[in-house]
């Protein structure tokens, strides 16, 4: 899993935005919609593929009833084609509306979240948001106000927020995008974005079949069960469209992986080969210190006395 920098879009910016006070919002996408008794984290987590994408819409206050009457809502209660043409009108309608988009690859996001260090999906998603805005100021976006679909416990995500820029005022909120149309037209740029990401993505492995059949990347959808089966390779995992650190891919990943023994683990020290799976593994896990190859060859051992 090679690192990937995220990649930054912004829409033109005009004069009206860059001079008159606006209102923005970070919003980022979720694939499918909200399941009964779900929660937002559930559902970034469930998701077994694909680039994460964040988006921001800022507006001059003078024209947000411009935006509200343009008649945007939750992505997630839209159609495709209904936020192609709202994303479209947002187009059409650029000297009041600009948007930027930042896109996190799946094998960014696998890297954070199974890396000695640890990148929890929350602090990315904060620093992502937090990158944003920072983003539009660094353009001369005059940010006033910043509403925020929340990412974990909205009290201590806008308390943090507040913080990076205290001259704004922010708002954070559960359902955010259903609430406040500025969020409701980012978390459209989102959804649009990741969609052409999706159907458009360019595989850089050399894939036999590389059948664009999905699925929604649910662990529960049978078509994205077969795909992830279909397009394991049994030494390498998956292709770096596939975010590795979800549980499925796992769980698919040691039943379908070669077992691993490495070569300077010496055989008495272990039962079996380990999976490679278990090199994924959250937790601490007991090793035993082993020389190096070289001292073992050479029967060559510490001298703790003379």
């Amino acid at each position: 899993m090679a690192w990937s920098q995220p990649a930054l879009l912004l829409s033109p910016l005009m004069l009206l935005v860059l001079t008159t006070p606006v209102q923005l919002s970070p919003d980022y996408h979720y694939f499918g919609e909200k399941g009964e008794g779900d929660t937002w984290e559930l559902l970034r987590q469930q998701h077994q593929k694909g680039p994460m994408v964040y988006a921001i819409c800022y507006c001059p206050l003078s024209r947000l009833a411009d935006l509200e009457a343009m008649k945007v809502a939750d992505s997630k209660t839209m159609s495709e084609s209904e936020r192609d043409r709202l994303f479209a009108k947002m187009e059409e309608n650029g000297d009041f509306v600009g948007w930027a988009l930042d896109v996190l690859s799946p094998n960014l996001i696998s890297t954070s979240m199974l890396g000695r260090v640890k990148y929890n999906l929350n602090t990315l998603s904060h620093d992502t948001a937090a990158g944003l805005i920072q983003y539009a100021l660094d353009q001369g976006v005059r940010v006033t106000q910043v509403f925020v679909d929340t990412v974990g416990l909205p009290e201590k995500y806008q308390e943090r927020l507040q913080q990076c820029f205290p001259g704004i005022d922010v708002t954070v909120r559960a359902k955010a995008d259903a609430l406040y149309p500025v969020v409701s037209a980012a978390s459209i740029c989102a959804k649009v974005a990741r969609d052409q990401a999706v159907k458009n993505w360019q595989f850089v492995e050399d894939l036999e079949d590389p059948d664009a059949d999905y699925g929604s990347g649910y662990p529960n959808d049978p078509k994205t069960k077969a795909w992830l089966k279909k397009q394991v390779e049994p030494v390498f995992g998956f292709p770096q469209f596939v975010r590795f650190s979800w549980c499925t891919a796992q769980t698919i990943l040691e039943k379908e992986a070669e077992d691993v023994l490495w070569e300077d683990s010496p055989t008495q020290d272990r039962e079996g080969p380990e999976r490679i799976t278990s090199y994924f593994s959250k937790g601490p896990r007991a090793r035993p210190h082993v020389p190096h190859r070289y001292f073992q060859e050479r029967g060559l051992e510490p001298a703790t006395t003379l």
